[in-house]
């Protein structure tokens, strides 16, 4: 299936968080969002407003920037969700588990250019970045599985 696309204009961080909420209850055990943009592009604004609307309990959903990867139990599925800033390449990604979790769990994974050949072709790509105010962000989400078309299905306007 050739790439597929969606463009989201994001005019602040309730609207990410929102996106995000939205999303969660569609994914299920081997679904990977690679999750890229710069610093502050709102990566883990995202992931943690995705985690916390999947769990059954509310808990602090940090950062993954120093342990690298943080997963939470929900009632249906564990959720990985990882930051690679400061890894040096895929190497490193299996060191953490990652590759089986591919299969077994919903993963959020922020700096997926470090996965290079480790990244699973059936995951859905998200870019974050800045939009015109200081508030926006856009969002772009690319595709080649058949399955993300059915899962963003009136999730967002086009």
């Amino acid at each position: 299936m050739p790439a597929q696309r969606l463009h989201i204009p994001l005019p602040d961080a309730e609207a990410t968080a929102a996106l995000a909420a939205a999303l969660a209850p569609r994914l299920s055990p081997g679904d990977v969002l690679l999750l890229s943009g710069g610093i502050g592009a709102g990566k883990t604004h995202f992931a943690r407003a995705l985690i916390q609307s999947r769990l059954a309990t509310p808990e602090d959903v940090p950062s993954p920037t120093f342990t690298l990867v943080q997963t939470y139990e929900t009632p249906e599925t564990e959720i990985w969700h990882a930051d690679l800033y400061r890894l040096d390449g895929p190497n490193s990604v299996l060191e953490l588990g990652l590759a089986e979790a591919f299969d077994t769990a919903i993963c959020l994974i922020e700096w997926p250019d470090r996965l290079q050949e480790v990244a699973p072709e059936t995951a859905l790509s998200l870019a974050f970045s800045d939009g015109a105010s200081p508030d926006e962000r856009l969002l772009d989400l690319s595709w080649s599985d058949a399955r993300w078309a059915a899962k963003l299905d009136g999730i967002a306007p086009c």
